[in-house]
């Protein structure tokens, strides 16, 4: 019982100081705009992590092309992280550190959205996905962790988690992303008065 209430403690501890941080709350309406933005001017969020943050990257996707709150029209969205055959050539050709940077490169435009998922911040396969994206044209929003890493630099926008436990930083990464979805859709779908 003791672990348990102890996991439970650090997690709700983690989102009343995210809470209290006005630069993470402001980074979350911030991502939000720029998200509504893309998508008004008929733009793309693409989306990429690795292991917890690859299903998270998938999450966030399956949010916005299918519904969150209530039944509207689908958000353009995609996890880079679903297409085995491309991730397994691109590794295999290139490197694995190159599997979302070749996916940008090929499916970005500018004026799209990459979110850059890593709890760290240095993961070599993000970084090089951010560059590419920066260089292409496409806002980049980083969601990582309290010390933000090498990503900081390469974001135009950086949603810090203040923690340093993988676990606890990808719980409010999800939570993030649900307001962020959550007020896309509002802004871009409002719902019918008395719905």
């Amino acid at each position: 019982m003791k672990a348990i209430l102890d996991f439970l403690a650090r997690s709700r501890d983690v989102l009343q100081a995210a809470i209290d941080d006005a630069s993470f709350v402001r980074a979350v309406e911030d991502a939000a705009d720029v998200v509504t933005d893309a998508l008004r001017a008929r733009g793309k969020l693409l989306i990429a992590g690795n292991g917890g943050s690859a299903a998270d990257a998938q999450h966030i996707a399956g949010e916005f092309v299918s519904r969150l709150n209530y039944d509207r029209a689908p958000a353009a969205a995609l996890a880079l992280t679903v297409d085995t055959s491309v991730l397994t050539a691109i590794g295999n050709d290139y490197g694995y550190e190159r599997v979302f940077e070749r996916q940008v490169l090929g499916l970005g435009r500018p004026g799209d959205v990459f979110l850059a998922i890593s709890t760290s911040g240095r993961s070599p396969s993000i970084l090089r996905a951010m560059d590419a994206a920066r260089e292409g044209g496409l806002k980049v929003i980083a969601f990582t962790g309290r010390s933000g890493g090498e990503m900081l630099m390469r974001a135009d926008l950086s949603l810090r988690v203040p923690s340093d436990s993988t676990p606890l930083i990808q719980q409010v990464h999800i939570t993030a992303a649900h307001i962020v979805c959550g007020l896309v859709e509002e802004r871009l779908f409002p719902r019918a008065e008395g719905a």
